[in-house]
């Protein structure tokens, strides 16, 4: 992905809004600092023959760490709450996300092999504002033994669709845009966005906002999903799912869920006294965010107390779901603002991918889409100056 733009200066800045604000960005930024040197980590350990279990335990132990070790200073005497904005996710070849398992799980032992296509997904927050990133490495790929096949195609897609996306995603701009670009980078590939998927703005303490961006909607979906138009000092996450199977369709099979999140719009009195103290308990640790029933003390009191909670929809799944068998799923997933200054990348580009790492025989070939990603996030000030400068001489020779 591409570079993310340089913060925002606000050392001028004297509006108590625009300080916030600032505020508020290095917060994001410092999130994201965090994901990236744990991804960073993840794939050095993402190796033939590592547990997935144990790749997703350290991960969240490196999150916890690291948000652990900024913003100590009580503000006002109320400490910062920071931590997971997003459990740390190993979702293998056709498993399409949200694969994070515990110890009791049939799955527990998988490993990963050679060849295994590798979505590593993770968030950390900042006072509630969180930096989610996905990406998808190939175990053993390098520029001796590059990535061939299906899998270059899926993840060229992904990557590629994900390049489009970050730069439609501009003030003025509909969330359909985006639906409609992505559908077209996948296809150039021979492959299609995972269907349902979702992206959604975020705010403080939330990561699935009512705006939104659905990729490869059925036709079911496309009736009720709301149209939405990006506006200035948004931040967006964007997660690009992308399939090598004909239609994009992913099941449930047989894994269990193990992330959840507590549903902040929803009211309900439980009944049970398990289920009392186990959402209590994950008031108290995640707060808005997602969380694995690994941080909860006791994962069978946990599970059984989030049936009551599940059912009366005050706490919602994230389902482990598949795309068929002998296909791929890539994955990246970035988080975005929409800046006074223009757009700004607050996640860090994908660690893993080099266009000579990974190959594929198929290419973009739409001529709006390849001029689309020549260009910039934004315009830097120089352009805008030269722009301004033409714009005026024009004027003046009229």
């Amino acid at each position: 992905m591409s570079e993310p733009a340089k913060q925002e200066a606000t050392a001028t800045a004297t509006k108590p809004e625009e300080s916030t604000a600032a505020a508020d960005l290095t917060k994001y930024k410092t999130a994201a600092d965090i994901v990236n040197g744990v991804t960073k980590k993840l794939i050095e350990l993402a190796v033939e023959g590592a547990k997935v279990i144990d790749l997703c335990v350290q991960g969240d132990k490196l999150l916890e760490q690291g948000t652990g070790a900024v913003y100590n200073k009580a503000v006002k005497g109320v400490k910062v709450s920071k931590g997971i904005a997003f459990p740390t996710s190993i979702s293998v070849n056709n498993t399409v996300a949200h694969f994070s398992p515990v110890e009791s799980d049939p799955s527990a032992g998988q490993t990963l092999a050679k060849g295994d296509v590798v979505k590593i997904h993770l968030g950390a927050h900042i006072d509630g504002f969180a930096a989610v990133s996905a990406e998808t490495v190939v175990v053993g790929a390098s520029a001796s033994e590059p990535v061939t096949g299906r899998k270059a195609d899926v993840i060229q897609a992904a990557w590629h669709a994900a390049e489009v996306a970050m730069r439609l995603i501009k003030v003025g701009n509909k969330n359909w845009q985006v639906t409609d670009a992505v559908g077209k980078v996948a296809a150039a590939f021979d492959c299609k966005p995972v269907e349902g998927m979702l992206s959604c703005q975020h705010a403080q303490n939330v990561i699935d906002g009512k705006k939104r961006i659905i990729l490869n909607p059925s036709e079911g979906q496309k009736k009720e999903f709301e149209t939405a138009t990006f506006a200035e000092n948004e931040v967006w996450g964007i997660d690009i799912l992308i399939s090598s199977g004909e239609d994009g369709k992913a099941r449930l099979e047989e894994s269990r869920t193990t992330i959840y999140q507590k549903e902040s719009a929803v009211t309900y009195q439980l009944k049970m006294k398990t289920s009392r103290a186990v959402f209590s308990e994950v008031q108290k640790k995640a707060g808005a965010f997602p969380f694995n029933l690994r941080c909860l003390e006791d994962e069978k009191r946990a599970r059984l107390g989030l049936q009551e909670a599940v059912q009366h929809g005050l706490v919602k799944p994230y389902e482990v779901i598949f795309t068929p068998a002998n296909t791929f799923v890539a994955a990246f997933h970035f988080t975005i603002a929409l800046l006074p200054g223009g757009p700004s990348l607050i996640t860090h580009p994908p660690a893993w991918f080099k266009p000579e790492i990974v190959k594929s025989e198929k290419q973009l070939e739409d001529a709006e889409l390849k001029e689309l990603l020549t260009k910039p996030l934004r315009e830097s000030k120089k352009s805008k100056k030269k722009a301004k400068a033409d714009a005026e001489a024009g004027n003046d020779e009229a």
